[in-house]
């Protein structure tokens, strides 16, 4: 994984679609998402540490974005 794409196309395999329409609120729900999968064992801890990095990364960008 290295994009949010991949990330999308990772929780699709679990039937997981996220679209609210705000790009922050689409990332933290992704993560929210993650941590039941992580926290259900349905997925292994480095895909979860790696999408969560990507997510984050992401998500601080988006904000910065929107306060300039």
């Amino acid at each position: 994984m290295k994009t949010i794409y991949d990330i999308q196309q990772f929780l699709k395999k679990f039937g997981t679609i996220i679209y609210i329409g705000d790009r922050v609120a689409d990332l933290e729900m992704m993560e929210a998402e993650l941590n039941e999968l992580f926290q259900s064992q349905l997925i292994e801890q480095r895909e979860y540490q790696t999408a969560l990095l990507i997510l984050r990364q992401e998500i601080q960008f988006q904000k910065e974005k929107n306060q300039a």
